[in-house]
């Protein structure tokens, strides 16, 4: 709606699908599965959620005030395809498909990471609609963690954002990590080169400032009206490491 009061998008038509019959229902069925018209009230407040994807309710509680999380969805922050958009790091790791559906072709599922090809640039056709998201399930020994840095701490758009998903054996030792940022680059994206890092280790300062330096390495900040790219790249491995000590903690038990 903001972009069409701007003149950004000039639609001929516009479908109200508010009452179609479960589309923002969430539930488990092998792996968690969230309809598109689930409000950011409706996942920062969801107990599945908070219990085993507690960065996606977390992520979600801090999307603008209470007003706009009353009504705003987790389909229109994923289709609004927003370089900085809050839900969409914490769902990359969590290995989410975006499920779409058209009359002619069926449905299907797009991994999250190919649906967002550009800034404010999906890959759903003109005839699809978003009808939710499934993701990966999470056991025992695993934890997640997101964390957004902005000028103020409410109602702002993330300078830089972090997720963090960690599973840890009884040692100690990560067996999985994933890794995603936002605010970073035209689109966000999972650091597959620092988490390739992690895995197999416990991580020392050593391992975590060479993998927050692989992250930096894949991010293409900008200069824009919150921070510059200079301030982005400065903040980046602070907060990584802040995460990532957080969210090993929480998967081993501590």
């Amino acid at each position: 709606m903001m972009q069409i009061q701007r003149g950004e998008i000039a639609p001929e038509t516009l479908v109200h699908i508010e009452r179609v019959a479960g589309i923002g229902d969430i539930y488990e069925n092998g792996r968690l599965n969230v309809g598109a018209l689930a409000t950011h009230l409706d996942l920062a407040h969801n107990l599945v959620l908070i219990d085993r994807y507690r960065s996606i309710s977390h992520a979600a509680s801090l999307v603008g005030g209470w007003q706009t999380q009353a009504v705003g969805t987790i389909g229109g922050n994923v289709c609004n395809a927003s370089p900085a958009a809050d839900l969409l790091p914490p769902l990359l790791v969590h290995g989410a498909n975006v499920r779409v559906i058209s009359q002619g072709r069926g449905k299907r599922e797009v991994p999250l990471a190919e649906f967002i090809v550009g800034r404010r640039n999906i890959a759903r056709e003109p005839d699809e609609l978003v009808t939710g998201f499934s993701l990966d399930k999470a056991g025992g020994g695993t934890a997640d963690v997101y964390r957004k840095v902005g000028r103020r701490g409410a109602m702002e758009v993330a300078v830089v954002g972090i997720a963090v998903r960690l599973s840890v054996d009884e040692d100690g030792k990560i067996s999985d990590a994933r890794v995603a940022v936002c605010s970073v680059g035209p689109v966000p994206f999972r650091a597959s080169a620092a988490e390739q890092t992690l895995v197999g280790a416990i991580p020392d300062r050593d391992r975590v400032a060479a993998a927050a330096q692989m992250i930096v390495e894949q991010s293409e900040p900008i200069d824009d009206v919150r921070a510059t790219a200079r301030y982005r790249k400065m903040v980046l491995p602070r907060v990584f490491e802040n995460v990532l000590t957080e969210c090993h903690a929480r998967a081993a038990g501590r």
